[in-house]
């Protein structure tokens, strides 16, 4: 087993050899199996948690203790993996609100740091090993040159790219795969952990600067209309981490698609959104939507509400965007936070099930959810996860009934939809 790991505060971190590192699932810590640890993947991080103790049990006597040797580890996983446990640890009075990441259990062990995790996509599109830098600012400068008055290009260029290293963006300028196509301002939702926009009151921060303007369908089709036609495996996507909610730019999106498709039918138009809006995305499945990917923490209406706080519409309308573009022949996903401790209780399950069929849900994006466990599990309200079976159960059982339903990390292209979606992408 792994050995718990520590921070000494200023950047260092130990193995605590008398302490055998553990999971957290809920608000319990829990032994982890051996077959649930596997070496960090490239593109992880491993971050201190200050003002807590990590939880590890003594290799002497088999019972749980804190390690009062430093502060609690957490690890970032990268992309295309999905965490099993979150760190363990007990938090101190004074203790920080901790940043929107997620917050893996890790320990180390035969001199390798090891995560509770599985990888859920073959896609390598986020593959930390695929990013050459040097080909990054030629491509970024090409497109700035391209499009010099596309207000759209330079956010995604200057800001998502250069600024916040974008994975989505990066891909941009390289020319490949999934466009980024941020279009909204403004939001419907008031989400506990908004990664584009933080109260002032709020001791956290956003993690990226939301969209400032109104992009026209002119500046969208400007540059998408080109990398629908060249690029390998193209999909363009509506609805992006630094902006609020796209369908509240529906219109927008419709005419932007309208005038995508009579330049070119390939590849895929997508929209990553809250769902909140069922009339918008019947009009936009109307003139050519793929596919939609709908976020949510919970299948569960009551732990759904007090995290995405939403302003005029409900948790129903998202069930129903889902099934409009079911019915289009589209492609439904959803983008799942995992939680452990939560999205493996078994009233979780229940409700997961119940949306499938609901739904014909196509795909599910099993997410890590980034937040602060005690301070996300407080503001909900959650004192009572109830009975948990373990995530990789959770996916085992869901994929035994409904053998249909994909699972994944990214929104599959559309040669991968109408093709063979268990395809190896490393050839990309």
């Amino acid at each position: 087993m792994p050995y718990l790991l520590y921070s000494d505060g200023n950047g260092n971190i130990f193995e605590d050899t008398s302490l055998y590192a553990v999971g957290r699932a809920g608000w319990d810590a829990y032994p982890v199996e051996t077959e649930d640890w596997i070496e960090l993947p490239v593109g992880g991080n491993l971050y201190e948690l200050p003002g807590r103790r990590g939880i590890g049990i003594d290799v002497e006597t088999g019972d749980m203790r804190l390690c009062e040797l430093g502060w609690a580890v957490a690890a970032f996983i990268p992309p295309a993996h999905t965490g099993l446990f979150m760190s363990a640890y007990e938090t101190l009075p004074d203790a920080p609100t901790l940043p929107l990441f997620c917050y893996t259990a890790a320990g180390w062990l035969d001199d390798k740091f090891y995560v509770t995790a599985v990888r859920v996509e073959s896609d390598i599109r986020q593959e930390a090993e695929g990013y050459d830098d040097a080909k990054i600012e030629a491509g970024t400068h090409h497109l700035l040159a391209a499009y010099p008055h596309n207000r759209l290009v330079q956010h995604l260029m200057e800001n998502c790219c250069q600024t916040y290293t974008c994975p989505a963006a990066r891909n941009l300028s390289l020319g490949r795969w999934e466009c980024p196509v941020p279009t909204s301002p403004a939001c419907n939702a008031n989400c506990i952990g908004c990664i584009s926009f933080q109260p002032e009151e709020e001791t956290i921060v956003a993690t990226q600067d939301r969209l400032t303007f109104k992009p026209t369908p002119e500046e969208i089709v400007e540059f998408t209309v080109p990398h629908l036609m060249n690029a390998p495996y193209p999909i363009i996507s509506f609805g992006q981490g630094c902006e609020g909610e796209p369908l509240l730019m529906w219109e927008t999106i419709r005419e932007s698609i309208k005038e995508i498709r009579k330049h070119t039918p390939n590849g895929s138009i997508n929209i990553n959104t809250n769902g909140s809006k069922p009339d918008a995305v019947k009009a936009l499945c109307e003139v050519g939507l793929n596919s939609i990917r709908v976020s949510t923490n919970s299948a569960r209406k009551h732990i759904y509400t007090p995290y995405y706080r939403p302003n005029n519409y409900q948790f129903e309308d998202i069930v129903e965007s889902l099934k409009i573009v079911r019915s289009y022949g589209g492609w439904a996903s959803i983008n799942y936070f995992v939680f452990p401790g939560m999205t493996d209780s078994v009233e979780e399950y229940e409700a997961l099930r119940w949306l499938i069929k609901e739904t014909d849900l196509s795909m599910i994006q099993w997410r890590n959810f980034n937040i602060d466990p005690d301070w996300y599990m407080r503001l909900i309200d959650a004192q009572d996860t109830g009975e948990i079976m373990g995530v990789k159960q959770l996916q085992a059982l869901i994929k035994e009934e409904f053998p249909q339903v994909k699972y994944g990390y990214f929104n599959p292209p559309i040669e991968r939809i109408k093709g063979n979606f268990e395809q190896d992408f490393a050839h990309y």
